[in-house]
């Protein structure tokens, strides 16, 4: 069986990866040469390029020859049922593991290795469990692919950050506000793109997400420009605030007073916006306009043509997966106390898309999953600061080479047809949800 590419053809491939790999880590880790009496002198950034460099080539090169580069008929690299048996047991693991893991998370806080540090991990990994969640309704239900969704996290952020510093509005004022005004953004994105689909519908959005940036980067008199927005106030549990002395939220509840308690105070206001984004979510999909999302997903003509109003299943999955996006922003600026424009840029966007299709398009404890794998992963690897990009991107790729369609790919629709009895000698058809 002959091979799909010629040996001549792949090595002229890793040639230009090599050249490409060398030019783009170059500029990374600032390349530079110095002329010295006997010729020139490279300097020790050149080691660390070229490190990369074979990293990139060794892994296009197994890439070329097995994944890419099998001959005509030959079997996958992974049989058949070992795949699907991987994917029906991780299917089985992942429906334990959902209520194991809300079980772990209320019960984290008061667990005796529990620290500041993992306090604040856990409120960073809810957080992109949120915003993962909120995007799963835009890319995993309706099939939109979304790049610009950080446009939405950030004008929840500033709404938030504004109302409070001018207007001295409380966190649980400026909570439904924040998601209100993302949302309204969303259905103003959703209109310029209700024509667009696929790559097309990616640039737009990809570009939205850059316009939002620039706005808040350059309108200085308004957001602050580059300096950004501090002094953003920090919630109260129902108006008693998290101070040392009396009045504080410990003497109100007699209890020795911790820094910690605004922490946990915190991990518990995100998880429960986490898992308000969850329930929502559940529900709209079993409702019509649930249905239409996933009748649009998987065939916007078909869509049509049942007289499905296409216009408005769009912008309601655009505005419902910007309004969690806002809520989720405004958690993000009490957290931090300080929001600039380098929070919101296209990385996030990628990241919380890269969750998505990580833990599967339409799977909510998939999203769950990545997140921890992704953002715990990076804590991991933080002594690897260097190179933990490049092993995670090595990771992406060999996941998605053995499940395509995500971790958990869940693309059942919430209701369905299925053939039940025989009456007459005629088949009566049935509706099932679940």
């Amino acid at each position: 069986m002959a091979l799909k590419r010629s040996p001549r053809s792949i090595l002229i491939d890793l040639a230009v990866t090599s050249f490409l790999a060398l030019a783009i880590f170059g500029v990374m880790v600032g390349l530079r040469t110095e002329t010295v009496p006997g010729g020139l002198e490279l300097q020790p950034q050149w080691m660390s390029a070229l490190l990369l460099v074979a990293a990139a080539v060794g892994g296009r090169a197994i890439l070329l020859l097995t994944v890419w580069n099998r001959p005509e008929g030959a079997p996958s690299l992974i049989p058949a049922a070992v795949r699907e048996g991987a994917g029906s047991a991780i299917s089985r693991v992942g429906k334990v593991f959902g209520p194991a893991l809300l079980v772990f998370a209320l019960l984290l806080p008061f667990l005796p290795f529990t620290d500041r540090y993992i306090l604040d991990l856990s409120i960073l990994v809810l957080t992109y469990v949120m915003l993962g969640w909120g995007l799963n309704i835009v890319v995993g239900l309706a099939g939109l692919l979304d790049l610009g969704y950080v446009a939405f996290y950030a004008v929840g952020a500033y709404s938030y950050a504004l109302l409070a510093l001018h207007f001295g509005w409380s966190f649980w004022l400026c909570l439904p506000v924040a998601g209100i005004l993302a949302a309204f953004w969303g259905i103003i994105l959703g209109f310029p793109v209700l024509r667009l689909r696929g790559d097309y519908l990616a640039i737009v959005t990809l570009a939205f997400g850059e316009i939002i940036r620039v706005v808040l980067l350059n309108w200085y008199w308004f957001t602050g420009g580059p300096d950004g927005l501090s002094g953003i106030p920090r919630p109260s549990f129902f108006g008693i605030e998290f101070s040392r002395g009396e009045g504080g939220f410990a003497d109100a509840f007699g209890l020795e007073y911790s820094s910690l308690h605004r922490i946990i105070f915190l991990y518990f206001l995100i998880l429960a916006l986490a898992l308000l984004t969850n329930y929502v979510t559940m529900r709209l999909r079993r409702l019509p306009i649930g249905r239409a999302w996933e009748a649009l997903r998987e065939d916007e003509i078909a869509c049509r043509s049942l007289g499905l109003n296409t216009t408005s299943v769009k912008l309601t999955a655009f505005a419902t997966g910007a309004m969690f996006g806002g809520f989720a922003g405004a958690f993000f600026a009490t957290r931090q106390g300080f929001i600039s424009p380098e929070s919101f840029t296209f990385i996030e966007s990628a990241l919380i898309l890269a969750i998505v299709v990580l833990g599967g398009m339409g799977s909510q404890i998939g999203v769950v999953i990545a997140s921890v794998a992704l953002i715990g992963g990076f804590e991991v690897f933080r002594e690897a600061e260097d190179y933990r990009m490049l092993i995670f991107g090595l990771a992406m790729v060999l996941i998605m080479i053995w499940r395509p369609r995500g971790l958990i790919a869940t693309r059942a629709p919430s209701i369905f047809l299925r053939e039940k009895k025989a009456v007459s000698g005629s088949l009566v058809a049935q509706g099932e949800g679940h």
